[in-house]
């Protein structure tokens, strides 16, 4: 059978890579075809087949303001000569043209954000410090025809899959599609549980943007009189110090191995997670290493935290709601083993087999 994998773009590391990174080792030979590629940012595709197309020519700073010309690149990438397409995107790629005996599967993680539910956040902040008022202006000049081209690329692919329940309702609710759910790949192995260490204080660590909310853990943890360690880095960091105001309550960490993650993990009483997203690679590691999760009751985290039971849901976006709950979570008694086993579903081997199974139905049709 004759594979072919696509991506929007291939340019640092996240949690789509990853998915990217399992699909490529369960089809190796399988060439992936993306709109811009960069191996300093990403070096997990050495081994690969990556083909890029005319935007690998842009200057890099200028490529993400071009999403019309991704929508051009992907509408008219051909791959009709492959049997089977799998798409992995939140954007674009899923445009790409398929013949008629060609299966295509489209891994979507969420509706284009920027388009459709986040359209509002990204206008107030489109992430490019003083060029926002320019990208502003022209975004939500062209939003409607690239909205419109956005849903008829959802028409294109044979089959979708998604990553949590939350962005399955999105895409439904977006594209008028349906989709199946296969929850993203976890490297659960490298976050075991050590038992009977001493837990003092809670953890965050992701990219620090703005959506992520880590503002309201350090806001609720002062509030609460609770420790906070913070571990990343990102656009937002200088703006989350001052929301610290100095409080001896807040640790700022950088970015680190996976190895002292994990040690961090280890000595944390919760992982807080305030941000809305459509799944969350993050709380499912801590998870696994037996650091039960507090989480905003909104999105993909309502997938695998189980109330009361290996972790705690709060109904707010909001510092009294997070405060709250950090409160009520000292009265919880959570069992360690619990906690670990609930996200072994999530491993990078239960990923493939989930995905092998669902293609091999598919593409046996």
């Amino acid at each position: 059978m004759k594979v072919a994998i696509v991506c929007d773009w291939l340019t640092n590391v996240g949690g789509a890579e990853k998915v990217l990174l399992a699909i490529h080792e369960m089809y190796p030979d399988a060439p992936i075809y993306t709109s811009q590629y960069n191996p300093k940012g990403i070096d997990w595709f050495k081994d690969a087949d990556v083909r890029t197309g005319y935007l690998q020519h842009f200057p890099k700073k200028i490529r993400r303001l071009i999403p019309m010309l991704r929508q051009h690149y992907f509408d008219n990438l051909d791959l009709s000569e492959y049997d089977l397409v799998i798409s992995v995107t939140g954007a674009e790629a899923k445009s790409i043209k398929c013949g008629t005996k060609t299966t295509h599967i489209c891994y979507c993680h969420v509706p284009t954000q920027y388009y459709w539910q986040m359209y509002d956040d990204y206008v107030k902040n489109p992430g490019f410090g003083i060029l926002n008022p320019i990208v502003r202006f022209f975004f939500k000049r062209f939003v409607k025809p690239l909205k419109n081209a956005d849903y008829y690329a959802a028409q294109r692919p044979d089959y979708f899959v998604t990553i949590s329940s939350y962005a399955a309702n999105m895409i439904k609710r977006y594209y008028k599609r349906e989709a199946t759910v296969i929850a993203p790949p976890v490297d659960t192995d490298k976050f075991p549980v050590v038992k009977n260490t001493t837990r003092d204080g809670f953890i965050n660590f992701s990219r620090q943007v703005s959506w992520k909310r880590q503002d309201l853990a350090i806001k609720a943890c002062i509030k609460a009189g609770k420790k906070l360690t913070v571990i990343g880095e990102g656009p937002e960091h200088e703006n989350l110090v001052k929301a610290a105001n100095g409080s001896d309550l807040i640790r700022f960490l950088p970015f680190m191995s996976t190895e002292d993650l994990a040690r961090e993990l280890w000595h944390a009483e919760a992982f807080l997670f305030p941000s809305m997203e459509p799944f969350g690679i993050a709380p499912v590691e801590a998870l696994s290493a037996g650091c039960p999760v507090i989480a905003y009751a909104k999105g993909g985290a309502k997938d695998y935290v189980i109330n009361k039971k290996n972790g705690l849901l709060f109904g707010k976006q909001t510092v009294d709601s997070l405060a709250q709950a950090l409160k009520d979570f000292e009265k919880l008694k959570l069992d360690q083993d619990f906690i670990a086993k609930s996200a072994q579903e999530y491993d990078v081997e239960n990923f493939k087999k989930k995905l092998k199974k669902f293609i091999d139905e598919k593409v046996a049709k």
